[in-house]
């Protein structure tokens, strides 16, 4: 499908959320000045990218879109990584870590590579969320704190910091414990003799020289220049001079960062600049209703995801109200997968008004392809469920007749979703599956619903289908339709939940289905 593109008024009056966020840089003149708008995404390079590194990226990138649709400006995005940070603590999951163990306080760009393929450490993790961001197709700049610090041309916000340090002082002592405090400087030199960054007191602040004297590690009194990266900042003064030295538009944050992004706001305004809108997103929780944290491993992978569902569903994952808390576990994924082909038939048959705030739209960057069938992810779970396969030509022998014609070359999402499908039933559902004995009134209502089926002459449609499921429902003593649908899916499928029964029927097969009748009847 070609791009969709709408009119000016559709723009201006989209309601969903990147539009919203889009309109608060519209009387930015900073972007007017320099005849584009920059967005920014920050990356730690201690660590390898994950599931909210992609989040970011891609929440910034449905901002970044609509403002282009709104203002036809030109954008950029800055993929940021902070590789001048010392290294604080040596990851788990990586190899030679008694080595690395030896660089703890070195800049990320100056601990050696543990995995051998690169100058350094922070390289190697540069390289590794440019092949990550790369992978989903985002646009963007890559951009090195080592490379900003050290060419100079961090130089000029270098030296202003060091002309305001005592009003960024009364900025950020309020904010510290009192032995933090005592210590804390807007400037951590690199020890001209070890290459370490230090958190040591500076003694004295020399505007005239550019300078900052301090003890370094032996006790020696030292004098260095602020600039051409001899020092870096401490961080929520380093992000303030990044957003006005680079003259940031936009940058959201986690909700856990409020406190900071209003500190290096009020610091970005002491340099001069305005600084970037943006807001503060909702962090994930577990199974359990706890914030996921990568330490204690209580979250959902990035890899785990993508080996469950594709990465359009997790797009709409982060596309659904990014300010409210989501829990983030392996239950989510159908459902998620499911929304979001439901997106994509929905705006085939749109107005222009809807279709502009249709999720799909947004994360196909105004370009959603084609729906290719109607049958759910959820349906397909419970199609390989009854199948209990691990291939997915089986699944395929059972579409081919459910749509004559469809083939995995001209349905490849389609063929993407059997594969992970498979793969969910094998990691999840397969153990869980138990089946019971029917009581006498389920035994009747089978029994009624088999007779039913045998009466069909073929070609029914699912509705159709689902129709007559209703009516036998409805005809035995269960306390609500909700009940005999349960029963359903327990004695047939194993399991308490499934999918519309009807369009199982008409994908499975009415023989196939009479089967599963006739074995849960048989069970003793």
């Amino acid at each position: 499908m070609a791009k969709k593109y709408f009119d000016g008024e559709t723009y201006m009056n989209a309601k969903s959320w990147p539009f919203e966020e889009a309109r608060k840089l519209l009387s930015r003149s900073s972007i007017n000045e320099k005849g584009y708008a920059l967005f920014e995404t920050g990356y730690g390079p201690s660590g390898l990218p994950h599931i909210g590194t992609f989040g970011e990226v891609a929440r910034t990138t449905y901002v970044r879109h609509a403002f282009e649709c709104l203002t036809g400006t030109k954008t950029k995005l800055y993929a940021f990584s902070d590789d001048m940070d010392g290294l604080r603590k040596v990851p788990e999951n990586i190899p030679r870590r008694e080595m690395v163990e030896k660089y703890l306080g070195y800049p990320l760009s100056r601990v050696p590579d543990p995995f051998g393929c690169h100058e350094s450490f922070g390289d190697h993790n540069n390289c590794k969320l440019r092949e990550f961001l790369d992978s989903f197709g985002f646009a963007y700049e890559f951009q090195s704190s080592t490379h900003w610090y050290k060419s100079g041309k961090f130089n000029d916000v270098l030296q202003k910091v060091l002309i305001y340090h005592r009003e960024i002082l009364e900025i950020m002592l309020v904010s510290l414990r009192e032995e933090r405090a005592a210590t804390y400087s807007p400037f951590l030199p690199i020890s001209p003799k070890t290459g370490r960054v230090l958190q040591q007191n500076i003694d004295e602040y020399r505007i005239d020289a550019g300078t900052v004297v301090f003890k370094d590690e032996d006790g020696t009194v030292t004098e260095t220049p602020v600039t051409d990266g001899n020092c870096k900042l401490q961080w929520k003064v380093d992000w303030a001079a990044r957003w006005a030295s680079l003259d940031v538009d936009y940058e959201m944050a986690g909700k856990d960062l409020i406190d900071s992004v209003k500190l290096s706001s009020k610091i970005c305004k002491i340099l001069g600049k305005t600084p970037p809108e943006g807001f503060n997103y909702e962090l994930f929780l577990d199974e359990e209703g706890k914030k996921i944290s990568k330490s204690k491993g209580n979250g959902l992978s990035l890899d785990q995801w993508l080996r469950y569902a594709p990465a359009e569903s997790l797009a709409n994952f982060m596309f659904a109200s990014p300010k409210s808390a989501k829990k983030l576990y392996f239950d989510v994924i159908p459902r998620q997968v499911d929304d979001y082909t439901a997106h994509l038939r929905n705006f085939k048959i749109q107005e222009p008004a809807k279709q502009v705030d249709n999720p799909a739209w947004h994360i196909s960057d105004g370009n959603p392809p084609d729906p290719e069938t109607d049958i759910s992810y959820s349906l397909l779970l419970n199609l390989v469920s009854v199948c209990n396969t691990d291939d997915k030509n089986v699944l395929w022998g059972f579409i081919k007749k459910y749509s004559p014609g469809a083939i995995p070359e001209s349905m490849p999402l389609l063929d993407r979703l059997a594969q992970h499908a498979i793969n969910y039933y094998q990691d999840f559902v397969k153990s869980q599956k138990y089946y019971e004995v029917p009581t006498d009134n389920e035994r009747e209502s089978f029994m009624d619903l088999l007779n039913e089926l045998g009466r069909l002459g073929g070609g029914e449609s699912a509705e159709q289908i689902q129709a007559i499921v209703f009516e036998v429902g409805k005809r035995h003593e269960f306390p609500d339709l909700k009940s005999w649908f349960s029963a359903l899916y327990r004695h047939l499928l194993g399991q308490s939940d499934g999918p519309r029964m009807g369009s199982f029927i008409a994908l499975y097969g009415v023989a196939n289905t009479q089967k599963l009748l006739q074995e849960a009847l048989d069970r003793k």
